[in-house]
């Protein structure tokens, strides 16, 4: 069995067998208003990270890592600007060391990118690379009013779909993990309902009728 790197997130953990095979791609999916956040910062804390930000600035990423109350560790954060997001996000992702995160949030810029068969090479480039480097990606894909075509591509790619399902019921926002698809072992039966606060636990309430 492939070794396994940690999420940072404890009953995640348990649930995959001791964590993620090394050299995965991860797609996190997940609603703008939720607080999927959360697992990124604290897969920072598990090993060296290189976060690439897309759309807020590296220093608003930093001051939210810096003041978010989980455990955290202290990413190298780079915000990817410029006509070519993809060149540059590839020429970042070609000097990830071994053994590290990778984190790209979110997603949705490169995979608006044209010609389509860009974003191919770029997803096949770094699926090599973190398999090369036993390194771990995970790639923040919002559920927004508006998913880029490509994201089939991306869950294609992808070796683990973790999909976050936020709700409200009665008078509580209720967080919901499903892991879909899990190349390499076997993705949990059950939805995990966590408690989404300060930091990424199960959360142990029962539902009532």
């Amino acid at each position: 069995m492939a070794s396994r790197l940690r999420t940072g997130i404890d009953v995640l953990d348990r649930k995959l067998g001791g964590g993620l095979p090394a050299g995965s791609v991860v797609a996190l999916a997940a609603e703008p208003a939720s607080q999927a956040e959360l697992f990124l910062y604290e897969l920072t804390a598990t090993r060296g990270t290189l976060w690439l930000s897309l759309n807020r600035t590296a220093s608003a990423v930093s001051d939210s890592i810096e003041n978010t109350p989980a455990r955290t560790g202290d990413p190298t954060v780079r915000y990817v600007s410029g006509e070519a997001p993809l060149d540059n996000a590839g020429k970042l992702v070609s000097a990830l060391p071994q053994s590290s995160n990778l984190i790209i949030d979110p997603l949705d810029v490169l995979e608006k990118q044209e010609p389509h068969s860009r974003f191919r090479s770029f997803m096949n480039d770094l699926q090599n690379h973190c398999f090369n480097t036993n390194s771990l990606a995970v790639l923040h894909c919002l559920e927004g009013r508006s998913v880029p075509p490509a994201r089939d591509t991306t869950e294609h790619f992808a070796d683990v779909v973790f999909r976050l399902q936020t709700s409200t019921a009665s008078d509580e926002v209720e967080n919901r993990l499903a892991v879909p698809k899990f190349r390499g072992g076997r993705a949990p039966a059950d939805v995990i309902k966590l408690d989404l606060v300060e930091e990424v636990a199960i959360d142990t309430s029962r539902d009532i009728a």
